[in-house]
């Protein structure tokens, strides 16, 4: 009896092991190559049937992760025939091992009749594809998918100096400098939402690091749009199918082959000039629906990208799982060489899309009116002129459709939303694009290898091994502590130009000097200055950060010493909340925000003879804290106490003297006060309370901060400042209202315009000392700090404690008309255009009107202005300063 128990046991083991076996995932891997044996990186390999699937890697290599099965694989490449191979995945630790070799498509043009005066049947189907681009962009009201996105970046040279001064760290070295890979649940509904939640990150050698990648970011290059945004040029890109598509573009159909029931078009697209922002390459259009099939293109420098050599995109679109007619995104690659400032290297992002959930816009898709020719082979398919002729007839019946959008998106966006709760993902909030939850970086290996779709190649296990080992070694103190000494080495440059940076790793701290041109300054009141200001910064282990800038300013002149600390905390690890406190003595500008940098006033009044900065001694202490309440609404609330004195200048010393030029007092000359601007003393309260609000603000929310993207709505300013009277011998009785608004708005291919505009008055009968006017930021030299400001007006003329209008318009060409330039497109010269208007009770109407250039040198902007006051000329000038 007992013989036969265990004879009986063992066999319900070995059957339980078995199903055990049988029941758990298997792997399916191999190499992708042409039929040259060479690799075809990045390979789309898709489980027909299902929506799971994947990509290769640089090398080719491959691996799918799959429940012990039967499946249908198929490989496609862009360009390539597609290939598929049934294959059986055993369960347990057993790899099935599948190589796979893809030959050319083989585009035909037999057949082809046309005339000289005919134009390449290319330009009649991509006709056809523009008419129904706005179709196939909305015809998916809503998807979900699984989305695995890599980046990886390395240097192949790195300069000893930037710009051969600025010398170069130990961090910098050739090789990968960043790998990342990141796993995400992606979300899409019309007309535009996309919200993304990071459930899996990891950084090479950073345990601890959180992935920047963005597979939302990918939905920025989607061709069915007129316009595409690539972040590597401010202007955007013209689509090949883009409805002024054939003003930019030539085609030529490279041929055209049948995959299965479908007929591909290969078309070639060129640009018809060769500094126009578009794409060289091929784009593959499906005969019938006249959709993507994929595309193959690339920018180069021609097209006015900036510090990129060439940019290759890759997309693979395929059907989506269901009923339905419609298709998806599975895999996109981009990869690119860069050269800046002496650093040369290239990278490549790679994203594949799987397990998709979609709801269609339209549940029944209009049939084309023509079906496509039969093919002549099994592979091929003759282009005839008849075949043209009747695609010209073919139209898309588009008539109501966006009223049937509204309804589709509307039943998409319920069907979402109980799809989203279905699976149990948290639901972002409003404006939240994406979310990286608390936990995404603590995976192991184990993890990382059966989620990954695509296989690590040799060089990034290489990295993944060295940094990882290294990480320890790499973060111990003495390791930093050996950084550090190289980091913290003394060069004339940082003294010089860019400031001095004193860095202790380990402990999460670092002192900041600012560069003589700072700390030395000459004025007509206290002569040669000297402000040593140095700033030191702590990090803290729950990531917050707090900081503190002793000055110790001394006039040699007036031999005042005038003794300072600022000091900033960041309350909250996540939210933006910050504390502020300054206390002590400084000497200030009657203007808050001029344009007169310590080195350009210095540079006026020692080589020009020009001492236009006006300047009062300020003593007392300043509080202030800065918090988000709401999404896109900022806080800030001020309160200080000040005692302000008047100071004369004590020095004429200059290094040049110009004939009939003398210096002018320290006392600003303003219409309002023609009495002149003397207050000797005066001590003033005063609170402010500002809020910028930005409705639509989009924002990422990540376990060390909140990161906001920006809207397309105007961001709404208010601000409220009081002089209080009569408290702590406050002899200041004021009150400030102003309203205003700012906004950039993107015009396509036309630039981009900026602007703010600004109103308020001063209430009743105000009390207050010259300092607390409203001033306007003028500028009268030649060099400016911010080009979108007043660049004619003078510094303090126009101050006003009565009502007044500012406005500030700024349209950045981007190149529009420069680049049709032969002699100039080569520079990268930008055009820009400016207005800049004031209206007060004694400024009257003041208008200036600029035109420039920018990125002159990649760096600087040069404008001429004209103002005019009143309807009269009121002056001329040419500003130079700072213009990317």
């Amino acid at each position: 009896m007992l013989l036969r128990f265990l004879r009986a046991g063992f066999l319900v083991a070995v059957l339980l092991t078995g199903l055990t076996s049988a029941g758990r995932a298997g792997v399916v891997k191999g190499r992708i190559t042409d039929p040259k044996n060479e690799a075809l990186a990045f390979a789309n390999i898709a489980v027909r049937g299902t929506t799971n699937s994947t990509a290769s890697n640089e090398q080719g290599n491959y691996q799918l992760t799959l429940p012990a099965g039967t499946y249908v694989l198929v490989f496609q490449y862009v360009g390539y025939k597609p290939s598929q191979h049934t294959v059986r995945v055993a369960g347990g630790d057993t790899a099935t091992v599948l190589n796979v070799t893809l030959a050319p498509e083989n585009y035909q043009l037999r057949e082809v009749v046309v005339r000289a005066t005919d134009k390449d049947p290319a330009y009649t189907i991509v006709q056809q594809a523009m008419q129904w681009r706005r179709y196939h962009e909305r015809e998916v009201a809503a998807f979900k998918a699984r989305t695995y996105v890599k980046v990886l970046a390395r240097f192949s040279d790195v300069p000893g100096k930037i710009l051969g001064l600025v010398k170069i760290g130990p961090d910098f070295k050739p090789g990968i400098f960043y790998l990342s890979e990141s796993v995400s649940d992606l979300s899409f509904r019309q007309p535009n939402v996309v919200q993304e939640r990071m459930i899996s990150s990891r950084v090479s050698g950073d345990a601890k690091g959180l992935s920047f990648n963005r597979a939302s970011a990918g939905r920025g290059l989607n061709f069915y749009q007129n316009l595409l945004k690539s972040g590597f040029s401010e202007r955007g890109f013209v689509s090949p199918i883009a409805s002024n598509a054939p003003l930019f573009y030539r085609y030529e159909l490279a041929g055209s082959s049948r995959q299965g029931e479908l007929l591909i078009h290969k078309i070639k697209v060129t640009p018809r000039r060769p500094t126009d922002p578009v794409f060289t390459g091929y784009i593959y259009i499906v005969d019938g629906t006249w959709r993507l099939h994929s595309v193959s293109l690339d920018l180069t420098k021609n097209a006015q990208i900036d510090y990129v050599d060439r940019l290759h995109i890759e997309q693979l679109f395929a059907p989506a799982p269901g009923p339905s007619d419609v298709w998806v995104m599975q895999s996109q690659k981009l990869t690119v060489n860069f050269t800046a400032f002496g650093f040369k290297g290239s990278g490549y992002t790679t994203a594949v899309l799987s397990n998709y959930r979609v709801v269609p816009t339209y549940p029944n898709r209009p049939a084309p009116t023509v079906a496509p020719p039969r093919p002549a082979g099994p592979e091929e398919a003759p282009v005839t002129r008849e075949t043209v002729a009747q695609v010209k007839q073919q139209k898309p019946d588009l008539s109501g459709l966006s009223r049937a959008v509204r309804r589709q998106v509307k039943k998409a966006e319920q069907a979402t939303a109980r799809d989203t709760s279905g699976l149990g993902l948290a639901q972002l909030k409003k404006g939240e694009v994406m979310l990286v939850e608390k936990g995404v970086n603590e995976r192991d290996t184990t993890y990382w290898a059966d989620i990954r779709p695509i296989p690590l190649t040799d060089e990034e296990q290489q990295d993944y091994h060295v940094k990882d080992s290294t990480e320890v070694i790499r973060k111990s103190r003495p390791y930093q502590d050996s950084l550090d000494r190289k980091r913290n080495e003394i060069s004339f440059s940082k003294v010089l130009l860019t400031g001095y940076t004193y860095s202790r790793t380990f402990a999460k701290q670092q002192w900041y000097v600012a560069p003589v041109f700072n700390i030395l300054n000459y004025n007509t009141v206290e002569g040669v200055v000297l402000n040593p200001e140095a700033t030191f910064t702590q990090r803290t282990d729950d990531r917050r950060t707090w900081s503190v800038t002793p000055s110790l300013r001394y006039g040699f002149s007036n031999e005042l010493l005038s003794p300072s600390v600022a000091v900033s905390w960041q309350v909250h690890p996540v939210k933006l909340a910050r504390l502020s406190l300054q206390v002590g003595r400084t000497v200030e500008n009657f203007d808050p925000a001029s344009q007169l940098t310590p080195f350009i006033n210095s540079y006026y009044t020692l080589l020009n003879n020009r001492n236009y900065a006006k300047l009062y001694r300020r003593d007392g202490l300043g509080l202030g804290y800065q918090w988000e309440p709401l999404n896109g609404l900022t806080v800030q609330a001020e309160a200080s106490y000040y005692v302000r004195s008047q100071l004369e200048n004590t020095t004429s010393k200059l290094i040049t003297d110009v004939a009939g030029r003398a210096f002018t007092p320290n006392a600003p000359v303003a219409q309002e006060r023609p009495a002149g601007t003397g207050f000797g003393r005066s001590e003033a309260l005063t609170t402010e309370l500002t809020a910028a609000f930005r409705p639509g603000q989009r924002y990422i929310t990540r376990p060390d901060g909140k990161f906001n993207l920006g809207s397309k709505y105007p961001t709404f300013l208010l601000t409220w400042r009081q002089g209080v009277g009569g408290v702590l011998g406050s002899d200041v009785r004021y009150t400030l209202l102003e309203a205003g608004l700012r906004h950039s708005v993107a015009l396509g291919l036309l630039g981009t315009s900026s602007y703010r505009v600004s109103a308020g008055f001063f209430p009743g009968s105000p009390r207050l000392a010259f300092m607390d006017f409203r001033h306007f930021s003028g500028n009268r030299t030649y060099l400016t700090e911010d080009f979108a400001k007043f660049q004619l007006l003078d510094y303090y003329r126009f101050s006003t404690a009565d009502q007044f209008l500012e406005a500030h318009y700024n349209h950045h060409f981007n190149g529009f008309l420069l680049n049709k330039i032969p002699l100039l497109r080569r520079l990268k010269w930008q055009e820009v255009a400016s207005l800049n208007y004031l209206t007060t009770p004694t400024a009257g109407h003041y208008l200036e009107l600029g035109a420039g250039i920018e990125h002159i040198f990649k760096v600087m902007r040069v404008d001429f202005y004209t103002s005019l006051q009143s309807g009269r000329r009121a002056g001329t000038g040419l500003r130079v300063g700072i213009g990317f």
